[in-house]
């Protein structure tokens, strides 16, 4: 906690590593579209064989038969191709880390990046050499933790982490603190009730489907209502940078309930609630329409982006709460200082 503190008034080291970290935010994200792209067209076996691709080298495969081939070829080879370039990026990231980072927490973050992002690849090759529905669950719940952390450690070596100033210490309240940290442990909670229900297995009873359903209904209504509670605390403290990702992260809450009633009627029609919509009663759901297949996979893509953002906003207020203390502990010692002087 004193290396998290004394930081307040260091200068950043080069920035290389903030780059590098924000190219693994800008690539993870589309990689997880894409990832849920293969899921909703059924397409994780579309290649057989790993870490080849139909026994070529990933980085060898045809790029005509990539391009020109059956579309769930295409997203497939494309999701390993594109999560292969951000496990390049992480190593960057690391050898960034280790020679330009003086703090020695965020070195291990950047290690624990390269990690994840191994371990991410292999649960996935094994989702597809053991053919598993279980393990395909599992990727899809560690991809997001790992953008949340690709995100973190952008927020931790740019510009905002080094120059942030002290705010009213009113609002800098641990219980503001611990209720960020509920917005983070409900955007993943939220991220495992969906891997279940979009993973179903032939085993799940009805019973136990409705009733994650339900869960995930009411975990949505406390999030949204726990955002905009965050966000009336944030506003009084006067920081933009503070308020502005809270702000955003109920406007992407709202989309997202939006996107989630979408996917429900993809997927099994309009509910008994919403029957008084106009054409509710004729629609007929299409599998795996292109329009029906955006509308599921951005209910995806988008809370893995809630998740990043919540992150984001846990980060800055524990980041901001400490240097409200570390220039409150200052003024202390400066008066206890003059007091003896005198």
């Amino acid at each position: 906690m004193s290396e998290f503190v004394s930081e307040t008034s260091s200068m950043p080291p080069r920035r290389w590593l903030h780059r590098l970290a924000l190219v693994a935010v800008i690539l993870v994200w589309p990689l997880i579209w894409i990832g849920g792209l293969v899921t909703t067209y059924d397409a994780g076996m579309a290649v057989p064989d790993w870490p080849n691709t139909y026994g070529y080298n990933l980085f060898l495969y045809p790029y005509e038969t990539w391009l020109l081939g059956p579309f769930d070829l295409f997203i497939e080879h494309g999701h390993r191709l594109l999560a292969a370039v951000v496990g390049l990026v992480a190593i960057g990231i690391v050898v960034a880390a280790i020679r330009t980072e003086p703090r020695v927490w965020v070195k291990w973050l950047a290690v624990s990046v390269l990690v994840a992002v191994i371990g991410q690849g292999v649960l996935g090759g094994l989702r597809v050499v053991l053919s598993d529905r279980t393990l395909a669950m599992l990727h899809g719940c560690t991809g997001p933790a790992f953008f949340a952390l690709c995100v973190a450690i952008a927020s931790v070596t740019g510009r905002w982490w080094w120059r942030a100033s002290p705010s009213d210490i009113a609002v800098m309240g641990r219980g503001l603190l611990w209720a960020c940290v509920g917005l983070v442990l409900l955007s993943y909670l939220q991220l495992v009730l969906g891997a279940q229900l979009r993973h179903a297995q032939p085993t799940m009873s009805p019973v136990g489907f409705t009733h994650i359903v339900k869960t995930h209904l009411v975990v949505a209504g406390l999030l949204w209502l726990l955002s905009g509670l965050v966000w009336a605390r944030l506003r009084k403290c006067g920081d933009l940078t503070l308020a502005r990702p809270a702000l955003v992260l109920i406007g992407l809450l709202a989309l997202q309930i939006l996107l989630g009633i979408g996917t429900w009627v993809v997927n099994y029609g309009w509910p008994t609630l919403l029957e008084w919509v106009p054409g509710s009663s004729s629609y007929i759901v299409q599998s795996k329409g292109f329009a029906e297949s955006i509308i599921v996979t951005a209910h995806v893509a988008t809370g893995s982006l809630i998740l990043a953002v919540s992150t984001l906003v846990v980060l800055r207020v524990a980041r901001m709460r400490s240097v409200v203390r570390a220039s409150h502990s200052s003024i202390v010692v400066n008066r206890f200082s003059n007091a003896n002087v005198t």
